[in-house]
């Protein structure tokens, strides 16, 4: 059992090393140290895959770098080994660490077959990634490249020790070639690259593997506050607005003031009202084309609907002048509005109330540039974008994209907004450098209309508190939105998770 307060840390490849080297100096072993860690690893592969109890034993080939990570992987070998597995090892270097090579010699002895020929391990039922870890900064070349490409093709179970062999431990890029793992077991401290959108084809199913490091080893290391997060389950959850207060009524609830949709885009207006919906907010306002009234009423008959002149083509030609913002406590605005909307955009934003833009609302601000105008605003402001968007608002940062972290941080502190980078794993970035990043989502939510309902959900939780806790409640919209997805896909399949039904799974998604 992991300790929770260990699931939070992410660390980089520098901050795992400095940390590892504070435990040896303090006196323990390294030797030890990689027993300790190798036989956890260890009794997960033989919990994951016991030994059949139609044969005698189930054959295992295990791929031996020349590092540490490759002496965790040959005592993998020999616990393995023990355990009654037919263990067969790869090991094409010549020179190895000291601690390895004994740990070589001593699988060696016990008549281990150890080859530097990928091929004699290729009937193998699965197989067992100890090549390289952490802080691997040179691609990977032949002959361990080829094969690497040769275990990756024949269809095998993979289980990395610590991260898959090729990936880069920050970025999660590939150095040439990667181990496309079914298991990877993260040893210690989550890595950066495991939140990086274009690692996770390779890491497969991951898990922490806590081996007791330190916490004061972990803090004097990243500091008491790291600037990189991961969100969990109680973090977010402390984010509802629940429960409520016995004596509460609608207007201490908050009221969302929700500016969407054209007669192009119709259902994104609605879609992002069912989010709000969702959310609990006390009151909900919707500001939208005329012709979308009688509509915006049928599916969401408890929001007030403020209908607007629209232009030839349905989009909102200006706000009615009766529109006071003060009287709200949040604003959202973009889903399905339309390019034709700039000088409404331009409007909200000289307004003193907590602003949400997403859509057409970011496509809008990227002609004015973020980084001039959002300094100048009274009250906080958060984006949404995808990456389509995000390069449209911040196009310098085009080459940070493969370090989604990165490039959310240098966004937030450049526009001084929270930047919400959407994808595979949504990147939170606050202008002062912190990020958090939402680590468990579903492919099943890359459809059309999902972050309509993601604006809506966002909108009706900000909505309900003091804007000091403003990041609170978009991790926890975050999280809750991927919750929703996780689950409709479990019962639905990942291609039955369309945004309208998605919407009705977000109550059902915190009672799960």
């Amino acid at each position: 059992m992991n300790r929770p307060e260990i699931e939070q840390f992410i660390v980089t490849a520098e901050q795992m090393r400095a940390i590892e080297n504070r435990v040896f100096d303090a006196g323990m072993p390294v030797a030890a140290l990689m027993e300790k860690v190798a036989t956890l690893v260890a009794r997960r592969i033989q919990a994951l895959y016991p030994l059949p109890k139609s044969a005698n034993t189930l054959s295992v080939g295990v791929l031996v770098g020349p590092g540490h990570n490759g002496g965790d992987a040959l005592v993998v070998a020999r616990e393995l080994h023990f355990r009654g597995y037919e263990v067969i090892i790869y090991c094409p270097f010549t020179k190895l660490k000291e601690l390895t090579q004994h740990h070589a010699n001593y699988a060696a002895s016990l008549g281990i077959p150890i080859y530097q020929e990928i091929d004699f391990l290729q009937n193998c039922a699965l197989f067992v990634d100890g090549l390289f870890g952490f802080g691997l900064e040179r691609a990977i070349k032949d002959p361990v490249a080829t094969a690497i490409a040769l275990v990756n093709t024949w269809g095998k179970p993979i289980l990395s020790i610590d991260i898959p062999s090729g990936l880069h431990t920050d970025t999660g890029a590939v150095l040439g070639t990667a181990i496309s793992a079914t298991h990877t077991f993260c040893l210690g401290l989550w890595k950066l690259a495991f939140l990086q959108d274009q690692a996770l084809e390779y890491l497969g199913q991951v898990e922490l593997v806590d081996f007791d490091l330190p916490l004061a080893d972990i803090e004097a290391v990243l500091g008491n506050f790291s600037k990189v997060h991961r969100i969990v389950t109680e973090q977010a959850k402390s984010g509802l607005p629940l429960p409520r207060p016995p004596a509460v009524h609608k207007y201490k609830l908050g009221h969302l003031l929700l500016i969407c949709g054209s007669r192009q885009y119709t259902g994104a207006a609605i879609l992002a009202g069912l989010g709000a919906r969702g959310s609990g907010v006390g009151m909900l306002s919707m500001v939208v084309p005329q012709s979308l009234k009688l509509l915006l009423n049928r599916h969401l008959p408890e929001a007030l609907v403020i209908d607007c002149p629209e232009t030839e083509s349905g989009a909102i030609a200006h706000l009615p002048p009766e529109i006071d913002f003060s009287a709200y406590q949040a604003i959202a605005c973009g889903p399905g509005l339309t390019m034709q909307p700039m000088l409404l955009v331009k409007q909200i934003l000289d307004s003193d109330r907590p602003l949400l833009l997403d859509a057409d609302a970011l496509n809008i601000l990227a002609q004015i540039d973020p980084r001039q105008i959002l300094p100048q605003r009274s009250a906080p402001t958060i984006l949404t974008p995808h990456p389509g968007e995000f390069l449209r608002l911040f196009p310098d940062l085009i080459m940070d994209l493969s370090n989604r972290i990165a490039a959310g941080q240098s966004a937030a502190q450049q526009s001084g907004a929270i930047v919400v980078l959407k994808g595979a794993r949504v990147a939170i970035a606050e202008p002062d450098g912190n990020i958090y990043i939402n680590p468990d989502s579903t492919p099943a939510l890359a459809r059309g209309g999902s972050g309509d309902v993601l604006t809506g959900l966002m909108g009706g939780l900000i909505a309900q508190v003091n804007p000091e806790n403003l990041i609170a409640q978009v991790q926890t919209a975050v999280w809750w939105h991927a919750q929703a997805g996780i689950l409709a896909a479990k019962e639905r399949t990942e291609l039955g998770v369309d945004a309208f039904t998605l919407t009705q799974y977000l109550i059902p998604a915190l009672q799960a």
